[in-house]
């Protein structure tokens, strides 16, 4: 009997509560129609106070309204909203209803009127979002001795309704328990969440509390990190308070906004979207005076806007140049360093404007210097790759970037050797420069490459070896690599992925000047590829194949 008088309790407290706002109500409006003074405000008070029977109705039409707390404290709000309602219109009544000063009753009558909407919106909510239903299964989980209680398996819709109703203080007490939900089971709140909430939280990042700015920030970042909601964060509209908050948040306010804006900018139209709403200038100011985290993720936004072409040009007006190569020779950590290289990889891809840019503000020596360090040399060796044509070879050269470029040929990622391979191609014009890179060793190195997976990999390799056969050195140290023959004929397959051929063929064709390479690619069956290539009108197959063919003849001739 004990267990089944605790509802009934319950019931009746709702039902109290329920019963006692509506009595009070018919006497609001009595008092409010009978009130003087301040007649386009009690005009719009008496509205809003029509609309709070019809509210309550629907509140307590749906099944579970008498085991929800929100229900109950709504009520207690409703009611005790009222009764201020009738104390101000008896003020109002009286003879002297100004007794206490006109301005003083205005601020009054608005802060009633702010009150009301608030209820009305907290009312329409509890019935929208279906948190009433989720209640009753939670206090049902709640007293079952099978399941083990966790807040984000009983409670986590119920935070999330929370974040639209009530007070400040109420909703930061929500977005701080939704904090701690997130961090015990991510999974599970990311599986309540809905658009509503979403467009809560984001209205929290402007709230008037530091504290609730920060945590709400904080559920954010967690989100935007989820990989999950992005999409949904966006079209809300979370960009701009995210970049007011890295403008002139507290610290944890900012650090958590540009960690989020890093995130979502990987979407090409949301980087277009941060650059719209003013989002650079904020970004680069971080670069220059943030603390090491938003420094890293102000360049890492940074980065992710620059591989978007069409807003490459804004950057560039607002300064990023300048910026990113400051960050290549003092950035705080070596990921701000790491994100200005890639930046400036993304904005020399294809711009010659914003590559002379990059060469009249020192940008080819800091790059060298980058390429010196500990991080992935990549970026800084495609970025100088883009450079190359805007930037005069003997000034690089002088500079010494071919060590640099022989250290990358040996150690560094298949991307970076590519692009080191790249700008061999586009620097060996000359007799002396060729002759230089010969000397430091690039021609073994390259040989090595015909043998990559990749098939870019293996025609910018047999491109720059071709480049250089005109150097005599050159073309015997080729010779000595074992297997560089039998990968360059390998490269004359005629099928159209293979777009090494005609650079094979150069290269190839170098070497037949030795007996000992002809008879090589004879064994390794270039004469079939030639005789292919010939009807492709590939330039040198038809000589090459000639200079085979005779040495196929004159040695039938000596076994006759």
């Amino acid at each position: 009997m004990a267990e089944e008088s605790e509802p009934t309790q319950e019931a009746d407290s709702a039902g109290q509560l329920l019963s006692q706002a509506r009595q009070l109500v018919p006497a609001a409006l009595d008092k409010a129609r009978a009130a003087t003074g301040f007649p386009g405000r009690w005009k719009s008070i008496i509205s809003k106070l029509e609309r709070v029977s019809p509210c309550l109705s629907d509140l307590s039409s749906d099944p579970c309204f008498a085991k929800n707390e929100l229900c109950k404290e709504l009520l207690q709000s409703v009611t005790k909203t009222v009764a201020e309602a009738i104390g101000l219109a008896g003020r109002c009544c009286s003879a002297e209803p100004l007794c206490s000063g006109k301005l003083r009753m205005q601020s009054d009558l608005d802060a009633l009127s702010g009150e009301l909407d608030l209820l009305l919106n907290d009312c329409e909510l509890l019935v929208k979002t279906g948190v009433l239903g989720d209640a009753a299964a939670a206090t049902a989980t709640a007293m079952s001795p099978t399941v083990t209680k966790s807040p984000t398996h009983d409670g986590v819709r119920e935070l999330l309704a929370r974040l639209q109703i009530g007070h400040a203080e109420a909703k930061h007490r929500a977005v701080d328990g939704l904090l701690e939900a997130m961090r015990e089971d991510e999974k599970s709140v990311l599986a309540a969440l809905g658009r509503s909430n979403i467009c809560a939280l984001i209205r929290l990042l402007s709230a008037n509390s530091m504290k609730t700015r920060e945590t709400a920030a904080t559920v954010i970042c967690l989100l935007a990190e989820s990989w999950s909601c992005e999409k949904l964060l966006v079209s809300e509209g979370v960009l701009p308070p995210l970049i007011r908050l890295a403008e002139s948040g507290s610290l944890v306010c900012r650090e958590k906004a540009v960690v989020s804006l890093q995130r979502l900018s990987m979407a090409a139209d949301t980087a277009r979207s941060i650059v719209g709403h003013g989002g650079v200038p904020v970004l680069i100011e971080i670069c220059q005076i943030g603390d090491s985290i938003c420094q890293a993720a102000a360049a890492g936004t940074l980065r992710n806007l620059s591989a978007v072409p069409d807003v490459r040009q804004t950057l560039a007006d607002e300064g990023i140049i300048r910026v990113m190569i400051d960050l290549l020779n003092c950035g705080m950590v070596l990921g701000s360093k790491e994100y200005a290289a890639e930046c400036l990889q993304n904005l020399t891809a294809i711009n010659d404007d914003l590559r002379r840019s990059v060469v009249s503000e020192g940008g080819p020596l800091s790059l060298l210097a980058y390429m010196d360090g500990p991080l992935p040399q990549e970026p800084a060796v495609c970025a100088l790759k883009n450079l190359i044509g805007s930037v005069a070879v003997d000034g690089l050269m002088s500079l010494g970037v071919l060590p640099r470029l022989v250290h990358v040929l040996k150690d560094g990622s298949l991307g970076a050797r590519q692009a080191a391979a790249g700008i061999i191609c586009r620097i060996s014009s000359s007799s002396e420069t060729r002759k230089a890179i010969g000397e430091l060793g690039c021609v073994p190195l390259l040989a090595k490459m015909l043998d990559a997976k990749a098939n870019t990999a293996r025609e910018v390799a047999a491109q720059a070896i071709s480049g250089l056969m005109s150097h005599p050195q050159n073309k015997r140290e080729l010779k000595k690599e074992e297997k560089s023959v039998a990968n360059l004929v390998r490269l004359l397959d005629p099928s159209p992925q293979n777009t090494a051929k005609k650079y094979a063929v150069a290269c190839l064709l170098s070497l037949s000047s030795s007996k000992r390479c002809k008879k090589q690619m004879i064994s390794y069956g270039a004469v079939g590829f030639l005789k292919k290539l010939c009807e492709s009108d590939i330039a040198g197959a038809k000589k090459l194949l000639e200079r085979l063919e005779r040495r196929k003849l004159r040695g039938l001739f000596i076994r006759k």
